[in-house]
């Protein structure tokens, strides 16, 4: 199923237009649950899109989903030619996965253990429950989310069919360009986490400072308001300390253990390290940090509260860095293709190439 998910991608994407689109429609002649309505300051997202109208977007919508499901049809099953069918896919794989949503998805990423835990204990304070955390205006977002990286997901086979390269892995006929050789790669791949890493400190010097008493970046007023506000304080340190080890992981994507499980690892010492365990989870926080980060630079920033969004404005960075380091890491650990048989098998059924940037192995693609 892997080596076709060009095709059901395609299919998906269409589908999912398809639905979006006749929900457009549906919210065009007065339908209910709109989800940008106006709705309370305590239930609002900060989407670029919240409180618009529904006589002016829902049409849009409703344009653009099924407008959509063809051009994902005619994308995915006709023979492809130019470029401006994925312009058209890159622009809304874009707005639906990077503009249009807030920093709900990274929110829902590293608050994902506490959330299923409420939903079996409840949700502390004054919540009926995880419904009035997951309401309908925060999971419509997550819905174009997905929506967007369907598109993207489209937009990418279709660039691939119309150069002639596999759809599957990328590879052409030709020779292989010089930046996606696993050298290459490890070289552009260690400045990618060193941006990755550099663009979050802002965010969790600043957090750590307000839990140990030093109002960084913010009055004294509010930060005696987060003190006296019970968790308040303490979700910040548990956000930065995630942030720091997340800064830790991302160096695994350049370093030998990243690839072969260290010693301290000893159930798994000397093992090869699966790609996809570094590059799924890697890919999903890199993604869901750029639409929170673009949210953070749309928000106002005061002179004496600048550290409430201004680092999180630099997660547009970290994102970008991450994503980047973890196509490093991709092209660095891939192997032949199924779909296609070009490539020569991965060098890190052994260690691929050592965090110095030696050969550790027999040569690869």
């Amino acid at each position: 199923m892997r080596k076709h998910w060009p095709e059901l991608t395609g299919y998906a994407t269409a589908l999912w237009s398809l639905v979006y689109g006749v929900l457009g429609l549906y919210w065009s002649f007065g339908g209910a649950h709109y989800p940008f309505a106006k709705v309370p300051d305590d239930r609002a997202t900060a989407s670029i899109l919240e409180g618009t109208p529904a006589e002016v977007v829902a049409p849009v919508m409703a344009a653009i989903g099924l407008g959509g499901a063809v051009l994902a049809l005619v994308m995915t099953r006709r023979r492809a030619r130019g470029s401006v069918l994925q312009a058209i896919a890159g622009v809304l794989a874009v707005g639906l996965a990077l503009v249009i949503p807030d920093y709900t998805l990274v929110a829902l990423l590293a608050l994902s253990p506490a959330i299923l835990l409420f939903a079996f204990t409840g949700v502390p304070g004054e919540q009926e429950g995880v419904g009035d955390i997951l309401y309908w205006h925060r999971v419509n977002l997550v819905v174009l989310f997905v929506g967007g990286l369907l598109w993207a997901a489209t937009a990418i086979a279709y660039h691939r069919r119309s150069r002639k390269a596999c759809v599957s892995c990328g590879r052409g006929d030709g020779p292989a360009k010089t930046w996606t050789t696993p050298e290459s790669a490890l070289r552009w791949g260690r400045w990618a986490v060193a941006v990755s890493v550099v663009a979050n400190l802002p965010y969790e010097f600043t957090r750590l400072a307000w839990y140990f008493g030093w109002p960084l970046g913010i009055t004294d007023e509010f930060h005696q308001m987060m003190a006296d506000t019970p968790g308040m304080l303490e979700m910040g340190l548990g956000l930065a300390l995630m942030g720091i080890i997340g800064s830790i992981l991302t160096h695994g994507l350049v370093r030998r253990w990243g690839e072969v499980y260290p010693r301290w690892i000893w159930f798994k010492a000397g093992k090869r390290v699966p790609p996809l365990l570094a590059i799924i989870p890697a890919s999903a926080v890199a993604v869901v940090l750029i639409p929170a980060g673009l949210m953070n630079a749309q928000l106002p920033t005061y002179a004496n509260n600048w550290a409430l969004n201004l680092p999180g404005v630099l997660w547009t960075l970290w994102g970008a860095g991450l994503g980047v380091a973890t196509y490093a890491y991709y092209l660095r650990r891939r192997t032949a293709c199924r779909r296609c048989g070009r490539g020569v098998t991965s060098r890190t059924d052994a260690p691929a190439v050592r965090s110095s940037g030696s050969p550790a192995g027999s040569p690869r693609a």
